[in-house]
């Protein structure tokens, strides 16, 4: 059952008890009321009657019962009993009047000389009737006066008051459900609509909002909701990229392997099923050598990734400007063999480092700048220290990259000059190491590089001071 039927359902309920406690006890006390004022009525005209017959016992003897029948018939004339009148000892009836005097009650046991006694009957016709019995004495005996009042009229006022009253109740029930229904339709809409957008986002389409402006505690929800739906979309996104790069690392590291593999296998046949000379089995030789070392470069480069990614790490104490000026000592007589100076320019101090990724993030960017210098040139790098770590950069005068490539350089296995760097020996993964590595150090990496003019990178490290 839906939320609005089950609304409107309580709705209904709730109206037809008060309305239906309500009506019913105002209609009773109504009635109640209109049966005190009849009683009284009645009271006041029987003891007015009954005051007369003590008068006149007082002020004459009676001698028989023709007496007391002819003041009977006197008054009766004059309609103040009402519908019946009887009037009896204990032993006889010495007077009566009316149909409806069979049907009286003996109510000569509830009353005495001081008080009435009063009940409401109902004859064989349906009309109902008050009856009033009072006695007093004639002589030494006492008689019972017993008289009959119509009041059907109240009876039916009620009946009619009940029906008119059934007629109204159920025109409101009907106009009730109506507007409760009504009233939990717009009231359960945003329900509705916050119920789409659920089934929406279910079959796939992320893109769905549920928009519902309210102050209420539906629209806090839809709100609520449509913020969890932009993180769901969010990180749908990000594990759609996620996995569009793993499918993309997977078929460049494929390609990696299939290459060097190729060569490997072929030269390898070509050795084991053919006999060559002196001159070629050593350039095939050299041939899987080199592919060998290729892979293995590949396998180094990869594992440091992973370590980076996945392994714990501890930052210690340490002097950037001490594993820089190491560092370029180092490799400064081998990059002079191509023509290529390499200077450092640092600032004192310490920070919080790992320094074996640190001088790995060096060799990688410095490495990276060697293969942009084809026929020689400069390579500068530089230090500073930060509030929070330190700042490296590393500059060459080489062929510098498209704008296009920046935003793709730190990707696994992307290379700007595919050719070039194969030649070279590389596989795409260097930049990819130096990111994680900023990464592990809370910092950040960044390019600047103009085709012809050279590239800067820039590697903030935010280990935290020493």
């Amino acid at each position: 059952m839906k939320f609005r039927i089950k609304a409107t359902c309580c709705m209904i309920t709730l109206m037809a008890l008060f309305f239906g406690a309500g009506g019913s006890a105002l209609i009773s006390i109504t009635f109640q009321t209109s049966l005190q004022q009849e009683k009284t009525a009645a009271q006041e005209s029987y003891r007015m009657i009954l005051n007369t017959l003590q008068i006149v016992n007082n002020m004459d003897e009676w001698t028989d019962e023709k007496d007391i029948s002819k003041i009977l018939e006197q008054l009766s004339a004059q309609d103040a009993f009402g519908a019946a009148l009887q009037l009896h000892s204990q032993t006889e009836t010495l007077y009566s009047k009316g149909t409806v005097v069979a049907h009286f009650r003996n109510l000569s046991e509830q009353i005495d000389t001081s008080h009435l006694a009063c009940t409401v009957f109902s004859a064989p016709d349906s009309r109902h009737y008050l009856q009033l019995s009072g006695s007093f004495f004639v002589g030494r005996e006492i008689y019972y006066l017993d008289a009959a009042y119509d009041i059907s009229s109240i009876y039916e006022a009620r009946t009619s008051q009940q029906n008119l009253y059934q007629q109204i109740f159920i025109i409101l029930l009907l106009a009730c459900a109506c507007f409760s229904y009504i009233l939990a339709f717009f009231l359960t809409r945003p329900l509705a609509r916050l119920s789409r957008a659920s089934r929406e986002i279910a079959s796939g389409n992320y893109d769905y909002r549920s928009s519902i402006k309210s102050n209420d505690e539906v629209g806090a929800v839809s709100r609520d909701f449509d913020q969890m739906a932009d993180h769901l979309q969010n990180s749908i996104e990000e594990l759609q990229e996620s996995m569009e790069r793993q499918n993309l690392f997977i078929g460049n590291f494929t390609h990696e392997l299939k290459t060097p593999m190729t060569s490997i296998i072929g030269y390898a046949d070509l050795l084991r099923s053919q006999s060559l000379s002196k001159e070629d089995e050593l350039e095939a030789a050299k041939y899987i050598f080199s592919e060998g070392k290729r892979l293995e470069h590949l396998s180094l480069k990869l594992l440091d990734i992973f370590v980076s990614e996945h392994e714990s790490f501890t930052l210690t104490k340490a002097s950037p400007s001490d594993i820089i000026s190491d560092l370029v000592s180092h490799l400064k007589p081998v990059l002079a063999k191509e023509q290529i100076v390499l200077q450092c320019t640092c600032e004192d101090g310490h920070c919080m480092l790992d320094t074996d990724f640190f001088g790995s993030l060096l060799v990688n960017l410095i490495e990276n700048a060697r293969k942009a210098l084809t026929d020689g040139g400069s390579i500068c790098v530089s230090s500073v220290m930060t509030a929070d770590g330190c700042l490296v950069k590393v500059s060459d005068n080489g062929s510098g990259m498209p704008k296009t490539a920046l935003s793709h350089i730190t990707e696994a296995f992307y290379r700007v000059d595919k050719s070039r760097s194969r030649a070279q020996g590389g596989a795409g993964l260097g930049l990819t190491l130096c990111a994680e590595i900023a990464k592990m150090h809370h910092g950040t990496i960044s390019f600047e590089s103009e085709e012809g003019y050279g590239t800067t990178v820039t590697v903030t490290l935010k280990g935290g001071p020493a």
